[in-house]
């Protein structure tokens, strides 16, 4: 029996990362439940929660060996809250700490828990390697031998190619495409310019370092392994720099996303602190925003949709259910897989075609106040641990509430295998 017989608010306390820093780099030795312990423990630090027993802790990672079978829990234990403080491992691709924070947020809200953290982490530096499927199955078939002969007759079929390792990579399995030819289509469809999306990349590197400058990530992000800020962060970028980089996906001539309007393989970790209005009260602590609505969409991306079109979907269900409006905000913060992605989405939501044929609207959603959106930069400048993103954007989205006087704020995270992820915050 689900505990709770109404709904309370769901209290963002804060949250905390390290630097993201792109892959091969400063985090190259590390594995996740280094990097996940490590944010843990920020937050801990944070809001003096040392042997604190909490109700639970929800993280994950999109690049996962199997050793890391029960990565949040491991990386609980070594972080200083309570022993007696579970944690579970889940993953919705780059909406990975978005759907753990509605998760947490869930529970809290029906009376389950009074408190709880919401993360991700990722490496793209420490992948797991594992080689080809018939050399496995070599290895199990000599395993289960019984007698010697029985367990040595499977070498016979060894093949030197066996040991050529099968890397991971960032492919569609019911396509074969990558996550950026997907995109291509999805610019060619909408007719997204190479020179919108340079420019919209080079003003995400701007707002990150004017945020950088002003001190506004200075509470947000620790020092970590010898770097102080997302090292992705190019102040001196420009257009003219930007256009003679070549396409990365599409080598035709047509092609039009490139290394610089695209987020880098990055490493990093994100955590929130959610609780009851009264758990944090009674601690003294401070309450940010309040996490109000989140929504998950699919498209049939294989036959119908662009890959990263679902938060399309999944916003305006959001919409429905907040009775709002998508003007109806003081900042968006989406996602930026790609400069393209999130033009093709403002793109979706104006088209009055897209809007009555795809979501069944009498009228398009509209556009928004491009001044609103990713105001302190975003995953082209900041950089992109997959599963790490989701908190990174609701701890900026709930500092930003918190120190303005916005009332609400829009999530808005793609993800791989055509999901999106969205929710709603709103002020303290």
């Amino acid at each position: 029996m689900l505990a709770g017989s109404s709904v309370r608010r769901v209290a963002i306390v804060g949250g905390t990362r390290i630097p993201f820093a792109r892959s091969l780099g400063a985090y190259a030795t590390l594995g996740n439940q280094d990097m996940l312990t490590a944010v843990l423990r920020g937050v801990v630090d944070r809001y003096k929660l040392k042997n604190e027993r909490l109700g639970d802790v929800a993280a994950g990672a999109v690049i996962k060996h199997s050793r890391d079978y029960n990565l949040t829990r491991e990386s609980v234990l070594g972080c200083g809250l309570a022993a007696e403080t579970p944690g579970v491992d889940l993953q919705r691709a780059c909406g990975t700490s978005l759907e753990a924070a509605i998760l947490i947020g869930n529970k809290i809200a029906l009376g389950q828990i009074e408190s709880g953290i919401a993360g991700g982490v990722d490496s793209a530096s420490d992948p797991p390697v594992v080689y080809p499927r018939a050399y496995q199955q070599l290895l199990l078939a000599s395993a289960r031998g019984k007698s010697a002969w029985q367990r040595i007759r499977p070498w016979f079929g060894w093949r030197p190619k066996y040991l050529k390792p099968v890397l991971p990579g960032v492919i569609e399995p019911r396509t074969g495409m990558s996550m950026g030819q997907h995109c291509e289509q999805m610019a060619k469809r909408w007719q997204i310019s190479r020179e919108s999306q340079d420019q919209f990349a080079l003003e995400s590197h701007q707002k990150a370092t004017a945020a950088y400058k002003e001190g506004f990530y200075k509470e947000l992000v620790f020092d970590y392994q010898g770097l102080s800020m997302d090292n992705n962060v190019r102040a001196d970028s420009s257009l003219e720099r930007l256009a003679k980089l070549r396409p990365a996906f599409d080598f035709s001539g047509a092609g039009t996303l490139t290394a610089g309007n695209s987020t880098p393989l990055t490493d990093g970790a994100s955590a929130v602190l959610l609780a009851s209005e009264e758990w944090a009260r009674a601690r003294n602590l401070p309450i940010q925003a309040f996490l109000c609505y989140g929504k998950v969409a699919a498209v049939d991306f294989v036959h119908k949709e662009g890959l990263l079109m679902a938060p399309a979907y999944a916003v305006p269900a959001m919409l429905k259910d907040a009775n709002l409006k998508l003007q109806d905000f003081d900042f968006y913060e989406i996602h930026e897989a790609f400069a393209a992605q999130v033009l093709c989405t403002l793109k979706a939501w104006e088209s009055a075609e897209f809007c009555r044929d795809n979501l069944g609207l009498s009228a398009p959603l509209g556009s928004i106040d491009r001044s609103k959106l990713n105001i302190k930069g975003s995953s082209v400048a900041l950089g992109h641990p997959f599963a790490a993103t989701g908190t990174r954007i609701v701890a900026t989205l709930a500092k930003l509430l918190a120190e303005s006087t916005g009332k609400r704020g829009l999530i808005s995270v793609c993800t791989a295998g055509g999901m999106g992820v969205t929710a709603i915050l709103e002020r303290a």
